[in-house]
């Protein structure tokens, strides 16, 4: 990737809605090429989509987030590739990392309730052969969202009496 798309992606990056014109003025080129950048981008699959972020909490919708590290056993040939293809499958599967540590996989998963989020552990994650154990966390409140803060965080304290 050169130095002029990775200029487009990061005002892309930054704002998703950002028009090709607008990209063009901020960058003092012509908009054809910035148009250019961007279908090389999405062809070599370096942008995958353009999403808005949502604080779904405002929504007033009821739905349960969950964060799940897995154990696996990797596969021989395919090492985590196989058992993540796998795993992604589910709809309700939201992220999907190989990580270092302690687990192999982290999910981000959603539900419409604790127990669906629960059934889901118990009787689709749990139930693959690679699995061999997960700890699952319940998401309580969110500050920031890729980058973008939720809401000021107060710092306020209760003065603690001896």
């Amino acid at each position: 990737m050169d130095k002029f798309e990775t200029s487009v992606l990061s005002l892309v990056k930054s704002d998703g809605r950002m028009r090709e014109k607008d990209i063009a003025t901020a960058l003092k080129c012509d908009e054809s090429k910035v148009v250019k950048a961007l279908e090389s981008l999405e062809k070599r699959g370096v942008i995958l989509g353009y999403t808005a972020v949502v604080d779904e909490g405002k929504l007033g919708k009821d739905y349960v987030e969950a964060l799940i590290e897995v154990k696996v056993t990797p596969k021989s040939a395919k090492g985590f590739d196989e058992i993540a293809a796998d795993i992604e499958r589910f709809d309700e599967v939201k992220s999907l990392y190989l990580m270092s540590g302690a687990y192999d996989l982290c999910i981000i998963i959603e539900g419409k309730t604790l127990r669906e989020v629960a059934m889901f552990v118990s009787e689709k994650l749990s139930c693959l052969d690679s699995v061999l154990s997960t700890a699952t966390h319940f998401i309580l409140k969110k500050y920031k969202i890729d980058g973008m803060s939720v809401e000021k965080v107060e710092n306020e304290r209760l003065v603690v009496q001896p």
